[in-house]
């Protein structure tokens, strides 16, 4: 085999896995499948790194083996759980699946706002019970959000939040105004000095060093008693034991969650049994077909790259110091 052929390691959960579609690329490269035990040999003279096992944290201790790399795809918006010190300070080039989750999560934040103001988990609880129980529900039109986390999904979000008649504002790295999908965004850091007015909080910001437990005591104090927490971006950006005690003690309303501080969510956490709380299981952005759009991203990517691309030059290019692609 030519020694210069480009090498792909695809890092999948079983190795009897294979991410759709793949095969298009075995006749321009060599394309070497692997579970985390056996990565790092597959990384020995390897260019490029396919994390379809998207939340994998087994480069990390692979790193030494990683002579050749030149890109790692991650098949998920967030890269929390992909970055470490030394890929960070390194010349490999971070790419992920920034634009594939943004339309499916911010259905999914809409939903979990209607469902809420509309009480149907409430409703759902009563027709197990054979009870008919009538009541009156929210209207959602004239409702304040804020969106924390002004990146591709929380616009995304915050887009949908508006045409039902919310009233939407940011929370993002620095404070602004005049920005066409939020209006007014504050500094997440001055989040509890704005949060009191808002309805629902809805959480939709990368897990970095600035965001992890963002949402603390302070922020779901400053809350209404009667606001809503979704959270659909990553667990740690709330702090889960403020959060029930909060919920406990009546000093917020309810919560939607959809990430947790640990995952999946332990069997002994007070949350599964909060009558305020609805739980999902990490799913707001795996609609049917999400992993068919996951691989043609990643094939999208692959051919400028096996033509001679820079991976620089390539889609969805990680800020590796910030922890999610910056916004051109």
């Amino acid at each position: 085999m030519n020694d210069t052929r480009t090498v792909v390691a695809v890092l999948v959960k079983g190795l009897d896995e294979r991410p759709p579609f793949i095969d298009e690329i075995e006749d321009r490269a060599e394309v070497r499948y692997t579970d985390a035990a056996g990565l790092a040999d597959a990384l020995v003279g390897a260019d490029v790194l396919f994390l379809w096992d998207f939340f994998s944290s087994a480069l990390r201790d692979a790193w030494p083996y990683a002579d050749r790399l030149r890109w790692v795809h991650v098949a998920a918006a967030g890269v929390d759980t992909l970055l470490f010190d030394e890929l960070r300070d390194s010349d490999v080039v971070v790419t992920n699946a920034r634009g594939v989750f943004d339309g499916p999560i911010a259905e999914f934040a809409l939903a979990s706002v209607l469902a809420h103001a509309k009480q149907l988990h409430r409703s759902r609880d009563l027709q197990r019970e054979h009870v008919w129980q009538h009541r009156e529900t929210h209207e959602v039109r004239g409702q304040r959000a804020v969106v924390v986390g002004t990146g591709a999904i929380g616009r995304a979000t915050a887009r949908l939040l508006t045409a039902v008649g919310m009233d939407v504002f940011g929370a993002g790295r620095a404070a602004r105004s005049g920005d066409p999908d939020f209006g007014e965004v504050i500094a997440s850091a001055d989040l509890a000095d704005h949060v009191g007015d808002a309805d629902h909080v809805v959480v939709t910001a990368p897990l970095t060093d600035q965001t992890r437990g963002l949402i603390d005591r302070r922020v779901l104090t400053a809350m209404k008693s009667t606001a809503h927490l979704v959270n659909v971006g990553r667990g740690p950006v709330v702090d889960e034991h403020a959060l029930a005690a909060a919920l406990g003690a009546g000093d917020i309303g309810a919560a939607s969650l959809d990430v947790f501080e640990t995952e999946p969510l332990p069997a002994d956490s007070p949350l599964w049994d909060m009558p305020n709380v609805a739980i999902s299981a990490h799913m707001s952005g795996d609609v049917i077909g999400w992993q068919t759009t996951l691989a043609r991203q990643f094939l999208d990517n692959a051919g400028p790259y096996l033509a001679g691309a820079d991976p620089a030059s390539l889609t969805n290019v990680v800020d590796q110091q910030l922890g999610f692609v910056a916004a051109s």
